[in-house]
């Protein structure tokens, strides 16, 4: 166990992950990209693309307030590895969910991805369902993984404050995000994760900052009835975590049918401290389009056998999921 204090930005430990093999491997081999889809030109999405490029229905990734796109490394190394195509995104400046909505639209058509499976923490998760919402006619996600995700920005009791956060200058802005973070005693490998999110949020401008926490804090909600229809994982941690737990069960209410990924520890970061058991889920969730137009996954990456083991375990899983909740609501 390491005791984590966090003050105005900084973390009194020295982060492990940023100098680890895994992390120097994954940033000398999968290139940093960088596109511009709108007319402003000082829009740029940053992404990491790695996969086969035959795949035309890949996992997207979107951060959290303070993320980059490497927090998803370990998912990129993994999941690439296995046959899987990967994209972790980094979004630029936009002040209105409208405005980032119709930014990746842009960034879909520009890659040529007519639909997506999409994996968003937090504020990533909350963007993530109002993109399946604002494409709902022309559907440009099949499914979705919902990671310590909201469907309501009022939980977080800011929507208020949120057009004053351009005003702010960025260690304020700092000092908000810092405060959702665990801090105390917590594992190694949470203490690591927390250090590098940290490393993460120091490397964020004034005005993303900004922006992301007015997207994540201005008056706005998910409309199910539009993205009903989606499969759905809603995965999340039951220690401490930054949503409440009114707000995951809004989550489980607003997606009855959704399957549901419960890792025991994990905070606010699983995909950095917990990337086995997210990477797993991940797996599990994308089984469901093995063998067809929307495989995730080079179908030669898979045999018939080993579709067929796959297909029988996630039934078992299925099935004793089912039985958990019977008993939940009995």
């Amino acid at each position: 166990m390491r005791e984590v204090f966090l003050y105005l930005g900084f973390v009194t430990t020295m982060g492990e992950i940023k100098i680890s093999p895994d992390y120097n491997w994954f940033r000398s081999t999968v290139p940093l990209k960088k596109i511009i889809v709108d007319d402003d030109d000082s829009k740029v999405w940053s992404l990491y693309d790695a996969g086969p490029r035959n795949i035309r229905c890949p996992l997207i990734f979107l951060p959290p307030v303070s993320g980059t796109a490497d927090v998803f490394f370990q998912q990129i190394l993994a999941l690439s590895g296995w046959g899987y195509r990967v994209i972790a995104l980094q979004y630029p400046v936009y002040w209105e969910i409208f405005e980032f909505c119709d930014g990746f639209r842009k960034l879909l058509d520009h890659l040529q991805l007519d639909k997506v499976h999409v994996f968003g923490a937090s504020l990533g998760g909350f963007l993530a369902q109002k993109f399946a919402e604002y494409t709902h006619k022309s559907p440009r996600v099949q499914s979705l993984i919902l990671c310590n995700a909201f469907s309501d920005t009022s939980i977080f009791n800011q929507t208020w404050t949120a057009n004053s956060f351009w005003l702010m200058p960025a260690f304020m802005l700092k000092k908000i995000v810092l405060g959702n973070f665990a801090s105390g005693p917590v594992d190694t490998e949470m203490a690591d994760g927390i250090d590098f999110m940290v490393d993460r949020l120091e490397s964020l401008g004034q005005s993303e900052l900004a922006s992301r926490l007015t997207l994540n804090c201005q008056n706005s909600y998910v409309e199910p009835h539009k993205i009903r229809d989606i499969p759905v994982t809603i995965m999340d941690v039951f220690d401490q975590s930054a949503l409440s737990t009114e707000a995951k069960e809004e989550m489980y209410k607003l997606y009855p049918n959704a399957r549901r990924a419960h890792l025991k520890t994990g905070g606010n970061f699983p995909y950095l401290c917990r990337s086995a058991e997210v990477n797993l889920y991940v797996q599990i969730h994308l089984l469901q389009f093995h063998g067809t137009r929307y495989a995730a996954i080079d179908p030669s990456m898979v045999s018939a056998e080993e579709l067929e083991v796959q297909k029988a375990n996630l039934q078992a899983s299925s099935e004793q999921e089912q039985q958990q909740q019977q008993q939940q609501q009995s």
